[in-house]
């Protein structure tokens, strides 16, 4: 029996202030909880945040100090005929950028085309190699989107060629900025701005926007451009907060009904309902988003500039079916390198938890899809990692790296900067390159950063949780009020809520590889309820009695809707607790060579229990020889109980037990 090797943080009540959003609000004190957990702790805040239309917005144009200029200066190359070239990013945010800008300029009457870097050969953003690819096509003016604040070279000779250059990008910014004629990045604003969390699309819907709506031509855009925002702000994993929240809420209702050719081809290949009121964010990122993504990681990003901005259906759905090949390529890409990383992990075996870093390499990965394989080894084992493998040059390594809630990866490569070639980043994920023969000093440099900010009990993946329930608060309005505000996503979690001792009563495992599990749960006294635990195949079978945090999801099947449970952590039950709504458990106190244990036996559970002195707690069922060893709420740690200590041990608790 092996369970989630996890650390829950559950988040402080406040009754006072979850009483005064319930009567403000009439959201059920759940809801209440959650939105206190968000920082939302008065009506006023909490208005808007279910509401995000009710908060008057400043204008951008007083907001972006460069935004008045950059639209002369597009309007005036629009008017002139003067060539407007963007440069692009291989990325879902680039890409809808790039796709965005390309369709408003037109639309204006631009001459305008586009160029977007190879992620194999030339790396992220604005280079040499384009702007004088640019200089020679007789461009006048570059546009950058997703990229370029930190291009100072590329742009440098760019103004040295005579070309007007705007940047727009949301990355953060460089110590010196580039010499560009304008800059357009929501990091120059104070983080207090409503506009500070856009991600790249969204600083070029903002530009785009203002742009038509200053010659006249913003309502017939609009929708199409909104669209493009909220697929491409998903996609990037932007903070749904502030506008993004705002302008979403708004994309996701327009989604389902959309004209744009490209978004209705590839709705159909993702097997995204028109039928549907409103998309979920869910629907994007999990259903739209790859299939952006996929074609920027391994394929050529042209296909889904077309895609976006084509008119023509039949070359839309072209372009999306190019797009789910891919993607299914890349799903088998990831799918490889995941186990061949976890097997280099555990068969070497790589000692993280000395390291308190996990540095992975091996040859012939895709460069492309690396990044995705590293979150997935975050989740498995709670550990930054640091993927990389070599180039088509064997002496330079290219990796990705993601981050955990105490260590900051960009941190850590500027700590490791001496060693590395290319690198960049923020808190939670980053890039880098650096010669082969510097790995050895990189590990050992990674592994002293990683001392300074995290102990042993860091290592684990973290699941944090709002609030606690019982099956009887599970209803279908709760979950109503959930969806009503969406988007959930990053900066606004989904809610996470946990119940104390819960009954397993069924459990199978299901799908591809019997990956999944699908559970019946049941709550002492309460009714059951359906579950599904994504990729916990390798938990089965989980014990019959569990703590477990979960999300409330919908399922939909033959035109019946059902409330069930997405399980996301699962601990065992308190001992205590069981104590005091379990009669039928008996207890008793023994002594064993000098020290005292409280062994406990669970009727329900067939299962008898030793704690020692210090809290750890041994658990054992009946007729294994494999135990479970660890603290009274994660037992985590297999032993073998035909040890002499263990089986000498479980002797005298049950003579305990039985006196």
């Amino acid at each position: 029996m092996r369970l989630p090797n996890q650390r829950w943080l559950i988040s402080s009540t406040n009754p006072e202030q979850i009483d005064e959003l319930v009567k403000s609000t009439g959201l059920s004190p759940l809801l209440a909880q959650v939105l206190v957990n968000r920082e939302i702790v008065t009506p006023k805040l909490a208005q808007v945040y279910i509401d995000p239309e009710s908060q008057l917005l400043p204008s951008p144009l007083e907001e972006f100090s460069d935004l008045a200029l950059s639209v002369e200066l597009l309007a005036e190359a629009i008017a002139t005929k003067d060539k407007i070239a963007i440069c692009g990013d291989y990325d879902a945010d680039g890409m809808t950028s790039t796709a965005l800008l390309l369709r408003t300029l037109r639309y204006l009457g631009a001459e305008v085309d586009y160029a977007i870097p190879s992620r194999m050969k030339d790396g992220y953003g604005v280079n040499l190699r384009i702007v004088e690819e640019f200089a020679s096509a007789g461009v006048g003016i570059i546009l950058t989107v997703d990229n370029g604040i930190s291009a100072y070279e590329p742009i440098a000779r760019a103004i040295a060629l005579g070309m007007s250059v705007i940047v727009t990008d949301h990355h953060d910014l460089p110590k010196k900025l580039p010499p560009a004629h304008a800059i357009l990045n929501p990091k120059l604003l104070p983080e207090s701005s409503p506009y500070c969390g856009l991600a790249g699309v969204g600083m070029a819907y903002i530009l785009a926007v203002t742009l038509a709506r200053s010659l006249g031509k913003e309502e017939e855009l609009t929708d199409r451009l909104l669209e493009l925002f909220t697929l491409g702000t998903i996609a990037d994993l932007a903070p749904l907060v502030g506008v993004n929240r705002r302008w979403l809420k708004r994309g996701l209702r327009q989604l389902p009904k959309s004209q744009l050719a490209g978004i209705q081809a590839l709705m159909q290949m993702a097997g995204v309902s028109d039928a549907q009121k409103q998309l979920k964010p869910d629907d994007i990122g999990f259903r739209l988003g790859p299939r952006i993504n996929a074609v920027g990681r391994i394929g050529d990003p042209q296909m889904v500039i077309e895609l976006l901005t084509t008119d023509d259906s039949g070359l839309a759905l072209e372009r999306a079916m190019q797009c789910e090949q891919i993607n299914r390529k890349r799903q088998e890409l990831c799918e490889q390198i995941e186990r061949d990383a976890i097997a280099l992990i555990e068969e070497t075996p790589i000692d993280w938890r000395r390291d308190r870093v996990l540095v992975v390499v091996r040859p012939e990965w895709h460069h492309g899809v690396i990044g995705i394989v590293a979150s997935r080894l975050v989740e498995r084992y709670g550990v930054p990692v640091f993927i990389s493998t070599y180039e088509e040059d064997a002496s330079i390594l290219r990796g990705s790296a993601r981050g955990i809630e105490e260590f900051n990866v960009f941190e850590a490569l500027e700590f490791c900067r001496d060693l590395l070639g290319k690198y960049g980043g923020h808190k939670a994920a980053g890039g880098f390159s650096l010669p082969a023969q510097n790995l050895d000093a990189f590990k050992q440099k990674l592994s002293a950063f990683a001392h300074r900010c995290l102990k042993l009990e860091h290592l684990k993946p973290l699941i944090k949780i709002d609030a606690e329930a019982n099956f009887i608060q599970l209803t279908p309005c709760l979950y109503q009020q959930i969806d009503s505000l969406q988007p959930w996503g990053i900066g606004n979690d989904f809610p996470i809520f946990w119940t104390r001792n819960v009954r397993v009563k069924e459990q199978q495992p299901v799908g591809k590889n019997q990956s999944h599990l699908k559970l019946t749960l049941a709550q002492d006294d309460h009714s059951e309820m359906k579950a599904i635990a994504w990729r916990w195949g390798d938990y089965f079978p989980l014990p019959s009695r569990l703590d477990i945090a979960y999300k409330l999801q919908e399922n939909v099947w033959n035109g019946n809707k059902n409330i069930e449970l997405e399980l996301v952590g699962v601990r065992l039950p308190d001992p205590n607790f069981i104590f005091a709504i379990n009669s039928a458990t008996k207890k008793a106190i023994f002594e064993y060579k000098g020290r005292t244990y409280v062994c406990s036996w669970w009727e329900t559970l067939n299962e008898l229990r030793i704690q020692n002195e210090q809290g750890k707690v041994l658990a054992v069922s009946q007729g294994q020889n494999i135990g479970l060893l660890g603290d009274s709420c994660e037992c985590t740690q297999q032993v073998d109980l035909t040890r002499p200590h263990y089986s000498q041990l479980i002797h005298i608790a049950f003579a305990a037990l039985n006196d």
